[in-house]
């Protein structure tokens, strides 16, 4: 009985010295948060969506603390949040708020089918193992995989199994962009009231175009010739706008052939 009473004194007296010695090392050895990295912390969204390179909100406020990375990656923050962020690190911020649009218009009875997929139903696994499903090989796949890695809830995929962007849920984080297998998801400035080419066939002969997508972009170049201020030139076949040019004449739209140019409120009027 004294054997097992002395042990639990024992026991009772380390454990309290451990506390102290545990409570003094603290003190001496504790590294303070760099009250910088805090305050930029503070002007982050939280998601903790991966969109700007780095670990989540805590990582890329510390690499914006240690000049690593500019202000202005998270694509989620608001511009206001964004000013302050550049602020706190002694810069400015030219906030060019970005949403995404689905380049393609190739659904089912348009861009037909190579035959009956059968594999695992994502984009990523039909395009390795099948090579895409469809006889183009840049259209839409449609199994929705942008859809699912979006935090934002901005994506659905609509009735004809094209993806369509909700202007007012769209942070431009770019997360679908790097998902989609096919590089359909493109981004344009927010409320852009201009162009945009939905086609993503790069096929650069015409008739090979036609047998694989009655809707994909005829490679004739008219919209170039016709845009009077020349902000449209063909990129691997496609039309790519520069929107610091682009008045929004609709010149191109008219002159298309395929309707593949179309005039744009913002990306919401691509559904």
């Amino acid at each position: 009985m004294n054997i097992i009473l002395v042990t639990a004194i024992f026991a009772a007296v380390l454990a309290l010295i451990l506390g102290i010695l545990l409570g003094i090392f603290r003190k001496i050895f504790n590294v303070e948060t760099d009250v910088l990295i805090g305050l930029i912390r503070d002007t982050l969204p939280g998601a903790n969506c991966g969109a700007c390179g780095f670990p989540g909100c805590d990582g890329f406020a510390a690499a914006v603390a240690a000049n690593e990375a500019a202000p202005d990656k998270c694509t989620v923050s608001d511009a206001e949040s964004t000013k302050k962020r550049a602020a706190l690190v002694g810069g400015s911020a030219d906030v060019k708020p970005v949403v995404a649009v689905a380049a393609c218009q190739g659904s089912g009875e348009l861009a037909l089918p190579k035959g009956v997929y059968t594999g695992l139903q994502t984009c990523r696994g039909a395009k390795i193992s099948a090579g895409g499903t469809k006889l183009c090989s840049w259209g839409c796949m449609g199994f929705g995989d942008c859809v699912t890695v979006c935090k934002f809830g901005a994506l659905s995929m609509g009735a004809n199994g094209i993806p369509v962007i909700d202007d007012d849920k769209c942070k431009g984080c770019k997360v679908c962009v790097g998902e989609c297998p096919q590089g359909i998801i493109r981004l344009i400035p927010q409320g852009q009231k201009g162009v945009f080419a939905f086609c993503n066939n790069r096929n650069a002969i015409k008739p090979m175009v036609k047998k694989t997508c009655k809707i994909g972009c005829g490679k004739c170049g008219v919209c170039v010739k016709k845009c009077p201020t020349e902000a449209i030139v063909l990129e691997n076949g496609i039309p790519s706008i520069d929107y610091s040019k682009c008045n929004s004449c609709g010149a191109c739209v008219e002159a298309c052939p395929q309707k593949v140019m179309r005039l744009l409120e913002n990306s919401a009027d691509c559904a």
